[in-house]
């Protein structure tokens, strides 16, 4: 029987919610590019419930403690003496989420001998040391696309929010204000501007679509570069690399994994090919971007707004510069973890784990690493030599 560690973020402040905003969910059971949904043989939650939390366990309790395993279930991550640590020791499974990651560092895959399984609910799995993983022979999994357009949507949130200066002007109401020339002094339209993405995969991909309305005229970089009809369809302008893609660009978003080749790719060199008051979205990592260079930017009008969904460290301590610089848009690392996100990711980790117990494959398209090597996903996405970002 498997020890099963799973690590989760905290309940809401007042509790497990006992009633809900909504009474049911739409039903998606395929996404864009055809993949089907999660399809477990079963379920022990209730799509629309908080899943993700310490209480709500992802639905997994009932399922595997009826066959035998252990589940073990801790928001306590961080710093010495650690439940996480804790546990860790002699843990088959670890379950942890890109929101809330426990980082799987070389040490702790080293110090966990029977870890065998490592399964990010959601998607994003650079919290892990994929070289270790690798090395000890762990399987490494993710949910892939189940919570993509859930992040997509939040670009587009957060793009709209920062051109049309909604924030502040939220603000000016719960103020109760009514100063309008102070609102509109830093508002545009969205129309007409150029918006580019670097990476164009599920969620890249997904920000082009939904942006294409507006009529702005959209550009992307990638390693991978999308077919001639999809470019034609969407308008789409390809650049070979980010520092050839962004002085054209008046809004940005940046859509890729955590890698050697991206880290600390947004620093001052390459702000400064920027346009002066250009816009820039970041819900993929927060290390792709310099953390100091940002702030700078920000205060000396180079950019006129960040919007980010991602911190390093996370969860950021109170005292984080970026909860204080001038026109940012900041939340949590939230936009992947929506009621309706986490039905399918608490669906998709049930279905990686009945898959793994069975001893039968788990899909392609989930996998990281597998065999002591990239696979599926992991070998499209990722590189060698991702230390996870701790």
């Amino acid at each position: 029987m498997a020890k099963v560690l799973c690590v989760l973020y905290d309940d809401p402040a007042d509790g497990y919610p006992t009633t809900y905003a909504r009474d049911d969910l739409p039903r998606i059971e395929r996404y864009p590019d055809g993949q089907s949904a999660p399809t477990p043989l079963g379920a022990d939650f209730t799509p629309g419930h908080l899943l993700g939390s310490v209480s709500g366990e992802l639905g997994l309790r009932a399922y595997l403690e009826s066959r035998g395993h252990t589940l073990v279930v801790t928001s306590d991550k961080d710093g010495a003496g650690s439940v996480f640590d804790r546990e860790l020791v002699d843990a088959d499974v670890v379950i942890s989420q890109p929101f809330w990651p426990a980082y799987l560092t070389p040490e702790r895959i080293a110090a966990a001998k029977n870890l065998k399984l490592a399964v990010t609910a959601g998607i994003g799995s650079d919290h892990v040391d994929l070289d270790a993983a690798i090395a000890h022979g762990v399987t490494v999994a993710e949910v892939t696309y189940c919570n993509s357009i859930s992040v997509a949507e939040h670009v587009v949130m957060m793009t709209l929010s920062l051109v049309r200066n909604y924030l502040p002007s939220h603000q000016v109401v719960l103020d109760g204000g009514w100063n309008i020339a102070d609102c509109v002094a830093r508002s545009y339209d969205l129309e007409g501007m150029h918006v580019g993405t670097v990476a164009a995969g599920r969620i890249g991909l997904a920000v082009l679509r939904r942006l294409a309305p507006f009529d702005v005229k959209l550009h992307y970089t990638d390693r991978h570069r999308l077919p001639a009809d999809v470019e034609e369809e969407l308008g789409l302008v390809f650049h070979e690399s980010a520092a050839a893609m962004v002085p054209h660009c008046d809004v940005v978003t940046i859509n890729a994994p955590l890698h050697p080749e991206t880290e600390h790719l947004f620093d001052d060199k390459l702000l400064a090919t920027m346009k002066r008051g250009a816009y820039l979205i970041n819900t993929a990592r927060a290390k792709i971007v310099d953390q100091e260079a940002v702030q700078q930017a920000l205060e000396s009008g180079q950019l006129a707004g960040y919007a980010g969904d991602v911190w390093y460290p996370q969860p950021a301590p109170a005292d984080h510069p970026w909860r204080t610089m001038p026109h940012h848009g900041m939340t949590p690392h939230i936009s992947g973890s929506s009621l309706s996100a986490q039905a399918r990711y608490a669906a998709g980790t049930r279905e990686i784990l009945e898959a793994w117990f069975a001893d039968k494959p788990i899909r392609d398209e989930y996998l990281i690493v597998s065999g002591g090597a990239l696979a599926g996903t992991g070998a499209h996405s990722y590189a060698v030599n991702s230390a996870p970002d701790r």
